[in-house]
């Protein structure tokens, strides 16, 4: 196949893989099925790999993570970015309308209804229909430049269909649909990481991480909920004749919106949606009402940071009381002690609630809570119901304070308290119950995805004898296997394939399927990232750890007490022996390492040729550093368009402007 035939198939595969991801992720609507969408990707994919000079940022396959950035740049808003006023009545609601009502002299109007969402506020900025800029809303003036991971996002469209404006800018808000969350923090349950309170905080966390490879991990989702500036003299008269038109655009509009003639309308729909919100999987504490005529709305202009004409109507928290019938505790592969409770089944906000987590022991004795007590339940916009308090006046003297043990409920042994941490640990390496859940998460898709080991197989393994660490999986032998029940010849062939398949895993894999306390797959692959083996980390100290973005004290004691422990170690050997890759690439090609070396740069406005990530990442692999500010210690300001001050900033201090063909000159000449 030649260029021109490729160019011509990569357009067309392009438009086709935009065409039913939209299909799919917003209309809900596919035409195909999975099996026929991989196959188009990839073929892209091979495609773009032959003809790599194709690849362009707004590529359906260029929605995967990027390197780790060493800091998000700001980005000016060119439009404030507003917060909103709330009412929480139905009176605070007709006070709103009847002041609006008298400015606009006495004349009624209409209202555009939507729901607010408990997410992240965005501003997504198109030109000549291609996604060249994302940002958070930050103080609503300045942002943070969120690019890579927005484009993660399969919702957000990284070209626009029909007819565009040559420049496009619109705000929405990125949420964490609430049935992806629990999933997400079932996993970090599995990994031993703290599980995350709510869906709104893990997206705004999400959207925020340095490394967009693990935002592209999480499933963020994100509506579209106004226009903020648009080229070519296009014009709307209303608030939802815009949403209409960003839709077919191929934005992600909400369903819910609705039209208001009077206060009562809004007050209906904001009562129906209280009685509704079980059926949305997502966050939502509330409903935002806007003037719809859009020059009703530049005749009421702002308040400060908050516009007159619109206000956000709030949703009461969502409670419930019931019975705390027992408290129970599980041990996790950590060796954590986990209590949680078990309550009279009751229905909070449409959900049959039969247990809440409890955290930890100080939890507990803060909120006095005791076995027999009526507590009450809340969901305001949680996934995991809480118990906010217990209901003291209705004790009866029967209720049972609650006392956590001393010793470990699967293997008996000691517990013991951490410095600086609430919860308590089992400190028995061969406790079953750790091991149980350690072999559930080793062999879980998100560590070395060993299919068909999880739940009862794993079990068998261990009380048979065959498992006494992780690394027993990997010397299992066929005729032992075939005597474990439900093990036919079939399923122990499947089995033993899918664990020799699994030694192809990459070392960031690896180390997230041990279990460090605190270190899940995204501080693996960032760990992975600055080691070339797991040996080098395993002989870092914690000064070097500490060093690295993202690694906090917590995390430098968890790795290296984990690897102090002579156990461990043995097991490290084993899976060695065994044939697992414990060498990860380098980030730093040792060849070139040194041509950029003691060389201090920063990159500003948009190049022609590379992603800000890629040049950072091009300087950094030829031994060059990379910085967010121009000091006097910088030696190039690498520049492409719209500089901004940095260029001001470069020339007053005498600091050489480069653009990035001087750039490739300037490694080219070095390296001769």
């Amino acid at each position: 196949m030649n260029t021109k035939e490729a160019t011509n198939r990569i357009l067309q595969l392009r438009s086709l893989i935009d065409r039913h991801n939209h299909l799919y992720f917003v209309e809900n609507d596919p035409e195909i099925g999975d099996g026929q969408f991989d196959r188009l990707m990839l073929e892209l994919r091979s495609l773009e790999s032959s003809f790599p000079d194709l690849i362009t940022h707004q590529s359906p396959t260029q929605r995967v993570g990027a390197a780790p950035l060493a800091g998000f740049s700001e980005i000016s808003h060119a439009l404030p970015m507003l917060s909103l006023s709330n009412a929480f009545s139905d009176t605070d609601l007709s006070a709103w309308y009847q002041r609006l009502y008298s400015m606009l002299d006495d004349t009624d109007f209409e209202m555009a209804c939507e729901l607010k969402y408990d997410g992240l506020a965005v501003s997504l900025l198109y030109e000549q229909g291609l996604f060249t800029r994302g940002a958070t809303r930050g103080n609503g003036v300045t942002g943070e430049d969120v690019t890579l991971n927005l484009k993660t996002i399969k919702t957000i469209p990284l070209r626009l269909h029909g007819e565009f404006p040559d420049l496009l800018e619109v705000r929405g808000e990125v949420y964490f649909p609430k049935s992806e969350f629990i999933k997400f923090n079932a996993q970090r349950e599995q990994e031993g990481l703290q599980t995350y309170a709510n869906p709104r905080n893990t997206a705004a966390g999400s959207l925020r991480q340095l490394d967009s490879n693990v935002t592209a991990e999480r499933p963020l989702d994100m509506f579209v909920y106004s226009l903020a500036q648009i080229e070519d003299n296009m014009s709307f008269n209303t608030q939802l004749e815009t949403l209409d038109y960003l839709k077919s655009l191929g934005f992600k509009v909400n369903p819910n919106n609705s039209l208001a003639k009077t206060v009562s309308n809004v007050a209906e729909y904001h009562r129906m949606w209280i009685q509704s919100l079980s059926s949305l999987d997502y966050d939502c504490d509330g409903i935002v009402v806007k003037v719809n005529r859009l020059d009703y709305q530049q005749h009421l202009g702002n308040i400060g940071r908050e516009p007159r004409w619109a206000i956000a109507y709030k949703f009461p928290a969502i409670q419930a009381q019931t019975r705390l019938m027992d408290i129970r505790l599980n041990v996790g592969r950590t060796g954590s002690i986990n209590p949680y409770a078990l309550l009279d089944p009751v229905e909070v906000g449409g959900v049959i609630v039969k247990q809440a987590t409890l955290h930890n022991s100080d939890y507990i004795y803060s909120k006095d809570l005791r076995i027999g007590d009526w507590v009450v339940i809340e969901r305001a916009g949680e996934v995991i119901p809480q118990i906010v308090r217990s209901d003291k006046e209705k004790r009866t003297g029967n209720e049972t304070p609650f006392t956590m043990p001393v010793s470990c409920p699967s293997c008996n042994e000691e517990l013991v308290n951490r410095t600086d941490e609430a919860a308590i640990y089992c400190t028995n390496s061969t406790c079953p119950a750790q091991l149980e859940r350690l072999v559930e998460h080793f062999v879980s898709k998100g560590a070395m995805d060993i299919e068909g080991m999880g739940g009862k197989v794993g079990i068998s393994l261990i009380q048979s004898g065959l498992i006494a660490d992780v690394a027993d999986i990997y010397f299992l032998q066929k005729e032992k296997l075939e005597e474990i029940d439900r093990m036919g010849e079939k399923s122990t062939d499947n089995l033993l394939k899918a664990i020799n398949e699994s030694k192809k895993q990459p070392t960031a894999r690896i180390l997230t399927s041990l279990g460090i306390p605190h270190v899940g797959s995204e501080i693996s692959y960032l760990l992975m990232n600055k080691f070339t083996s797991i040996d080098e980390l395993i002989a870092s100290d914690q000064e070097t750890l500490l060093n690295i973005p993202s690694i906090g004290p917590k995390i430098s004691e968890s790795i290296a007490e984990y690897f102090s422990k002579p156990n461990n170690n043995r097991m490290i050997e084993k899976l060695r022996l065994a044939g697992l890759n414990m060498v990860s690439e380098s980030i730093i090609d040792s060849e070139n390492s040194n041509l950029l070396a003691d060389l201090r740069f920063v990159v500003t406005g948009r190049l022609d040729n590379y992603s800000r990530t890629e040049i950072q990442d091009l300087i950094k692999k030829h031994g060059g550093k990379v910085t967010s500010s121009i000091s006097n210690g910088t030696d190039y300001l690498l520049a492409g368009q719209d500089g901004g001050s940095k260029l001001d900033t470069a020339s007053s201090l005498g600091i050489q402007i480069i653009t990035e063909t001087e750039f490739e000159s300037l490694i080219d000449n070095r390296e001769s």
